[in-house]
């Protein structure tokens, strides 16, 4: 920890990336959800498959998977870790896709960033599938909602909203 208090700054305010080294490797799981925001229309074009891009939740899952593995390319002070395993699922509303990203590996750094980073593609992914049918489209409340494994333990999201 730096004299500032935070972890990825040196003793000089300089930015520096954690080091890793003398950690335990362990099983670390991480969750995110988010949700793109639509017009009902587009919903059930998604769902009936009628996007003429192709298959929205299914380009949108693998850009998704592609981006945990790459998250380390993105965010400067992220470890690149080897990935085990990630899953992005989806829930199409009434008006909104649910998005929910689960990432796994055995290292000896978390996996939230991995897993928050598939969940904003996905995201991404979804409008860039959709946006000639509904540019009005709202990507938000990408969210961590579960982390497992390290010296922090098990953290779990409350949900506000029932619904969410």
């Amino acid at each position: 920890m730096s004299d500032h208090g935070f972890t990825h700054l040196d003793p000089m305010g300089r930015a520096r990336m954690v080091d890793v080294t003398p950690k335990e490797a362990t099983h670390r799981r991480a969750i995110a959800r988010g949700r793109v925001s639509m017009t009902a229309e587009t919903a059930s074009a998604v769902a009936q498959g009628a996007i003429k891009k192709g298959d929205v939740l299914a380009v949108a899952r693998v850009a998704g998977i592609q981006a945990a593995k790459r998250a380390s390319d993105l965010l400067p002070l992220c470890h690149p870790l080897l990935v085990g395993a990630v899953t992005v699922n989806f829930e199409i509303n009434e008006e909104s896709i649910d998005i929910e990203a689960a990432v796994e590996t055995v290292d000896r750094t978390g996996v939230e960033m991995e897993a928050l980073t598939a969940c904003s593609v996905a995201a991404l992914t979804v409008y860039d599938m959709c946006k000639s049918k509904d540019r009005g489209m709202v990507i938000g409340e990408i969210a961590l909602w579960e982390k497992t494994g390290g010296r922090s333990g098990h953290y779990k999201r409350a949900a506000a909203d029932p619904d969410v």
